[in-house]
């Protein structure tokens, strides 16, 4: 199993899953172009992709799809509400691949395990893949966990991703910078950092710290607010942490993204 990580932020999120048997994208919040863009540097073909998991409507991680599907024809994966809340969106009708929340499904050589999220969506979901037979050095069983956009960590979420090998969350914007923010309102304010908003630095990092010990042997920061989040805020809140953990903790920076990597 690889990954790359081709951009997380505010303006836009998506991920490449590439196992023996399958090239998937979590989410597509970029234009078609950029996407493909993206996919060239990492020499994957646009038309190999076969599927994209959806994590919820907002257009950060949706925006692609309508024209990424018709070109190259990938199905989309989906719970209904979220399709029911994207499609109307689209110029065309991908097809659509329709899962229940909380439900655990195959797609050729991987297993996808589904999780609600409290986000301010219709049925928003964090997801685990893992792939592998197992059976011999040449196919180890590795799991990746993505968990982005959720206002704080409900209950058991620790469980659900400690057996990961590798671990995306989010860690959206710190506290401080988001009052000074000059850009957003007091409502956007209260949207982000409420209950279905998103998760600031010390949320992240709390949630890390109440997994024991987990399996992790890596784990990015991702979803960065580029006006209010900073490396040095991160460093502040995970200095600790990172000195402690026997995996590093990488920030993916606001507009940026991640090489191809071993899962």
């Amino acid at each position: 199993m690889q990954f790359s990580i081709l951009g997380s932020s505010s303006s836009g999120n998506s991920g490449l899953l590439i196992t023996e048997n399958s090239k998937v994208l979590i989410d597509a919040g970029f234009s078609c172009k950029r996407l493909c863009g993206m996919l060239e540097e990492r020499s994957v073909k646009p038309e190999q992709i076969d599927a994209i998991f959806i994590t919820h409507e907002h257009s950060d991680h949706t925006a692609g799809i309508s024209t990424f599907a018709k070109k190259h024809n990938p199905v989309v994966f989906a719970n209904m509400m979220t399709a029911k809340a994207l499609q109307p969106k689209l110029k065309n009708k991908p097809e659509w691949k329709i899962f229940n929340t909380g439900s655990t499904f195959s797609f050729r050589d991987l297993v996808v395990e589904s999780f609600s999220l409290p986000h301010d969506a219709h049925d928003p979901v964090g997801f685990k893949f893992t792939s592998g037979r197992g059976d011999d050095l040449f196919s180890p069983i590795k799991k990746l966990a993505w968990l982005t956009d959720l206002g704080f960590a409900p209950p058991k979420i620790g469980e659900r991703i400690r057996d990961v090998d590798t671990l995306i969350v989010e860690s959206n914007y710190c506290p401080q910078l988001l009052e000074r923010d000059e850009r957003r309102p007091w409502s956007i304010k209260q949207r982000i950092s409420g209950r279905h908003g998103h998760l600031s630095n010390r949320a992240a990092c709390d949630l890390l710290e109440s997994v024991d010990n987990p399996d992790w042997s890596q784990v990015f920061l991702a979803h960065l607010s580029r006006d209010c989040n900073s490396s040095d805020a991160i460093q502040n809140v995970f200095s600790g942490l990172r000195e402690r953990s026997s995996f590093p903790i990488d920030t993916i920076e606001a507009g940026g993204g991640s090489t191809l990597r071993a899962v």
